[in-house]
């Protein structure tokens, strides 16, 4: 389970900056504005982040970010790693857009960096370094 003050660092890819529309797939039409943040194998694990397949603890976290663009938000926990229970990403929580309003309201890039630090074990603060 994450523990305050467990932080680590992410960097955009256009995948997760375009989620709905830079796709490889046709399971859904294309849906702009969507966006992810990716949780690296190794964060996953080291931080015991885990999905909805686990039952050991929520996959939904509260969040805000550094900014104050978002306060009070949710993520979900999503996708999983080669342990199924592990999740490879963070999504808005019934808004897929929700993060990726951010990024827009942002004017981040792929290459950008977002540190991801936990407040608690539930609460984690979003900030573009």
């Amino acid at each position: 389970m994450p523990q305050q003050g467990d932080t680590f660092i992410t960097e955009l890819q256009v995948a997760h900056l375009q989620w709905g529309s830079h796709r490889h797939t046709n399971t859904r039409g294309i849906v702009y504005g969507e966006g992810y943040l990716q949780i690296a194998a190794s964060n996953a694990y080291r931080f015991d982040i885990t999905n909805n397949h686990s039952s050991i603890r929520s996959a939904e976290y509260d969040f805000s970010t550094s900014d104050g663009f978002i306060t009070n938000g949710k993520l979900l926990a999503a996708g999983n790693q080669y342990k199924r229970e592990y999740a490879k990403q963070f999504q808005g929580s019934g808004n897929l857009k929700l993060l990726g309003s951010w990024f827009i309201h942002l004017g981040v890039s792929a290459g950008d960096k977002i540190q991801i630090e936990f407040l608690s074990p539930t609460e984690i603060r979003l900030t573009k370094i």
